[in-house]
């Protein structure tokens, strides 16, 4: 027996959504029930979830704490992925 879904996206997200999904070869509804059988087949979201920034919110919550750690133990880094400290 087949179920009904109904979503609410804004417009721009679904037009863009469709143009790759065309370029695909499938329509949106195809595209949304391949994901939703990835969920499925998988068990989890078929991606990794990133912020902004490109990490894992959790990784990013180490981040802003190492960070506020850094700053409250008046210790500078050169970069953050090295963790060089400065000289």
């Amino acid at each position: 027996m087949n179920s009904t879904l109904q979503i609410r996206i804004d417009k721009q997200t679904k037009e863009k959504a469709g143009k790759i999904f065309r370029k695909m070869g499938i329509d949106t509804s195809s595209g949304i029930k391949m994901f939703l059988s990835q969920v499925v087949h998988t068990g989890a979201i078929p991606f990794t979830p990133t912020t902004q920034n490109g990490f894992s919110k959790k990784r990013e919550r180490e981040i802003i704490a190492e960070t506020k750690a850094a700053i409250r133990a008046g210790k500078r880094y050169r970069d953050i992925r090295m963790r060089t400290p400065i000289s």
